[in-house]
This record gives structure tokens, C-alpha cells and sequence, in this order.
């Protein structure tokens, strides 16, 4: 069974959608529901469900805010929209933050929401079926490390990654000399600085390829990479293949 999380703010949509579908039949089972983003966001991450049915416009935390949240925590839950008439910009945004399909609210049907439910099914089957699969690159240093200016380096770049990031702004965070903090990461990791951070933002591309339908400029603004074209030098270097030859490969 497809494990689904239903995240809608108006009771009598959510229920209404509980009701009209009967979802062991197709292979999903209901296995939660949330009333708005932010309440639905450690639920995904406790217990990541296959599917997310989740409303656009809610209070406190949206749905497009909770799709980019769940993506930045690395979870490939699908998601399918439900909006409103007339909220292209909405929809056209979701699409491309990776959701799989939305449903209109107002119109939405028993047909609408089976179809919908089959399509999910399909691709979820298809991204658990087993396959050869590219390899991944070798997890960035992470233990070992005592010293504790490189670990502090280490967890900041792990955690602002998708930010502009250089050897002066991680020497002023650790109050420390450019070139003594260069010389001593290399030390203790055994590579560079500019190569643990290349290494870092092309893993979690990575992630973002083989988990969303992100386009590849996209993605490369979201690991920190200013410039298309060297994100794709940077990534066929470490991977052998540009981030389409690699998602092509999935």
C-alpha cells in the first residue's frame, strides 16, 4: 500500500476527499492529515509518506512552501496539488518545484481523483522497480574530523550550501586566516576546500535529479551554482555525465 498524507485547511474539502475515492482498492492507504503546511512538515519528515494530497493556499506554511521544504530535506514524497480555478501561476510553480499533478477543488471528481491516483501509482512503481542505477559519488568526509573549526566549516557548508560560499567567508566564520584555514582543511579531510564544496552542492544535485523533475538550471541554482554552464563542467567531472545524461540513466 502507497502511503498517503492528506495536508488541506478547509474540513469539508478534506473530508470530502477521504470519502469519495476508496483508496485501499487502488493501493493507497490514508495514513494521516494535516491542516496546513507547517503542521504537516514534521510529519513528512517522521515518516515520509509515498504520496502528499495537499491544498495551494493555506495559512501558516502553503503548499508550494511545504513542496520546497520537503524537497530541501531530501524527501521524495510525490505530491499532487488542489487548487482553485484561475491560479495558473500557482500551478505552473508547483509544476515545476516537481509535484506530479494538481486537481481543480471546485470541479474535482471521483474520475479526476482516480485517475490522478493511477498515474501516482504508475510512477511510484516505477521508481521503486529495481534498476541499474549510475553511482553515486563517495559520501563528503564527515567522520574522524576532531578539529573543531573543520567540523565547524564542515556542518556550515552542509547547511548553506545553496548559498555564495568562500574560503574568505568561512574564514571570517571561523575567525581564522585564509590561507591557515585552506591549509589546515586539507589536512584533515585530505582535499580542498573548494573541492568538499564542489563535492557537496554535486550530491545533493544528485538528490534533486533523481527525486524531482526539476529542471537542470534550476537545480543548479538551488546547490549554489551561479553559472549553468560551469555546474555541468563541475558535475560531468566528478560523474563522468552532464546532470541529463545522469538523470537520463535513473
Amino acid at each position: 500500500m502507497w502511503k498517503v498524507l492528506l495536508v488541506e485547511d478547509e474540513t469539508f474539502v478534506r473530508e470530502s476527499v477521504k470519502e469519495i475515492i476508496r483508496w485501499e482498492e487502488m493501493g493507497f492507504t490514508l495514513a494521516g492529515e494535516a491542516s496546513n503546511g507547517l503542521e504537516a512538515l514534521p510529519m513528512i519528515v517522521d515518516d515520509p509518506p509515498d504520496l502528499v494530497l495537499c491544498d495551494i493556499v493555506m495559512p501558516q506554511m502553503d503548499g508550494l512552501e511545504l513542496l520546497q521544504e520537503t524537497r530541501k530535506a531530501g524527501i521524495a514524497s510525490k505530491f499532487v496539488m488542489l487548487t482553485c480555478i484561475g491560479d495558473f501561476e500557482s500551478m505552473r510553480r508547483a509544476m515545476e518545484y516537481g509535484a506530479s499533478n494538481y486537481i481543480l477543488k471546485l470541479s474535482m471528481s471521483v474520475k479526476d481523483l482516480r485517475e490522478t491516483l493511477e498515474k501516482v501509482s504508475r510512477e511510484l512503481s516505477a521508481a521503486h522497480a529495481p534498476a541499474e542505477r549510475p553511482a553515486r559519488l563517495a559520501a563528503a568526509p564527515r567522520e574522524k574530523i576532531t578539529h573543531p573549526e573543520v567540523n565547524k566549516i564542515i556542518d556550515y557548508i552542509e547547511q548553506n550550501y545553496d548559498q555564495d560560499i568562500t574560503l574568505k567567508s568561512l574564514a571570517r566564520y571561523v575567525m581564522m586566516g585564509e590561507n591557515y584555514v585552506s591549509a589546515l582543511f586539507k589536512k584533515k579531510t585530505g582535499e580542498t576546500l573548494i573541492h568538499y564544496l564542489h563535492r557537496t552542492r554535486v550530491e545533493k544535485a544528485i538528490e534533486f535529479l533523481t527525486t524531482t523533475d526539476l529542471p537542470v538550471n534550476r537545480i543548479c541554482q538551488n546547490v549554489g551554482f551561479m553559472n549553468d554552464n560551469y555546474f555541468i563542467k563541475i558535475f560531468k567531472r566528478m560523474t563522468g555525465m552532464t546532470p541529463s545524461q545522469y538523470r537520463m540513466k535513473q
